[in-house]
């Protein structure tokens, strides 16, 4: 059974109505579930403490955020990437990141209580916040103070990220730390935000060996990406051998996103889904937190969302999206919005250049294996 882990202060987390990380994202996942007839009951978490944040984040930075929540002028913010078009400064922003981090070292502190194996946070997934300043959305860094918890606890944490973008805040932070396997897919920081997660990432120190990057060609289909998954994946985690797996389940990587490149469809995210239960089931007798992420296209997070969430409380996958859930947001889904929870099959037309991408892919996770070897694989 999944644990859910939501509440209605989420809400708060809102850099403007003109931003992509908008929380109407959460309200018209929450509302297809509904539509759907498994209406969500999750558990409302408290908020993490000023201790919680400051297991991961700066004191410095953490009296900015509050400084600027209480309206205080600070002409050095944009030096703790605040006040910038990606983390515009809004009132309440300290407890609303508070909200969402609480609510993922909630599940996290549930897991290593025994009662329960999986949790899923309807929020969350934070993962470009820096020890020292906010990035790509991210006030706080939720995942790495769940994985700084984890760790005090004793355990050896894997953490996955198969969100578009390079999983970058949590594997800074964890960099040196031989209790910390992260594991990240993405499309190229050649081209894409932040700019980093190359296969020469890998760890410092004791943890040589232990960040573990896949960077993907832009225009990467579902075939080359999941190939790519098994060829690095559990391989990896069967060397490590971890407690619990931390999952950032981010959407964006669906082809219809408008951030990135990736070319995934609905029925490779189903997949991904039930490969890594299946993965948890082997190697951390099923302790698995998931959080969501990026995803910023209306008529495909909700969709990508509902199917993690229908996957994780083993539920079927219907085939009809609910007529009265689709002009409910119509002013947000746009005209081309289809009618169904899966992409149609074909999802899109092929796309060029194809065989080449592929190869590129193979050549990438080769070399990466390549470089493990040297250290433990």
């Amino acid at each position: 059974m999944t644990v859910l882990i939501h509440r209605a202060e989420y809400a708060g987390y809102d850099f403007g109505p003109e931003h992509p990380f908008t929380p109407a994202r959460l309200a018209m996942l929450l509302d297809l579930l509904q539509g759907l007839g498994h209406p969500a009951t999750p558990l409302a978490a408290p908020a993490a403490t000023r201790e919680d944040i400051l297991s991961i984040h700066d004191e410095a930075y953490v009296a900015m955020v509050e400084a600027l929540d209480r309206g205080e002028a600070r002409p050095e913010a944009e030096r703790f990437g605040l006040g910038t078009p990606d983390n515009p400064i809004f009132p309440g922003m300290d407890l609303a990141a508070r909200w969402l981090v609480g609510g993922t070292l909630h599940g996290a502190r549930m897991l290593m209580d025994g009662a329960d194996t999986r949790v899923l946070q309807l929020g969350g997934g934070l993962h470009h916040a820096q020890k020292d300043r906010a990035a790509g959305f991210c006030l706080y860094n939720d995942l790495a103070v769940a994985i700084r918890a984890f760790v005090d606890h004793g355990w050896r944490v894997a953490y996955l990220d198969i969100d578009l973008h390079h999983g970058d805040g949590v594997q800074n932070l964890f960099y040196d730390n031989d209790r910390v396997l992260t594991i990240s897919l993405h499309e190229t920081g050649h081209y894409l935000y932040p700019g980093t997660g190359h296969i020469q990432e890998l760890g410092s120190g004791p943890a040589r060996g232990l960040s573990v990057n896949v960077p993907l060609e832009p225009f990467t289909e579902s075939d080359s990406y999941l190939e790519a998954f098994e060829s690095v994946v559990p391989r990896v985690l069967e060397e490590f051998s971890p407690h619990v797996l931390v999952v950032q389940a981010g959407a964006d990587a669906h082809f219809a996103d408008p951030l990135g490149d990736l070319a995934l469809t609905t029925q490779a995210f189903e997949t991904l889904y039930r490969r890594i239960l299946d993965l948890a089931k082997t190697h951390t007798q099923g302790r698995a937190l998931f959080t969501l992420g990026g995803g910023y296209d209306a008529q495909v997070v909700a969709r990508v969302w509902a199917i993690l969430y229908l996957t994780l409380m083993d539920l079927p996958i219907p085939e009809a999206l609910p007529v009265a859930w689709l002009a409910r947001w119509k002013h947000l889904l746009g005209p081309e919005v289809g009618r169904t929870l899966h992409d149609p099959v074909p999802a899109f037309e092929a796309l060029p250049g194809r065989e080449e991408r592929m190869r590129r892919n193979r050549d990438v996770v080769g070399r990466l294996q390549d470089s493990l070897l040297r250290y433990w694989l």
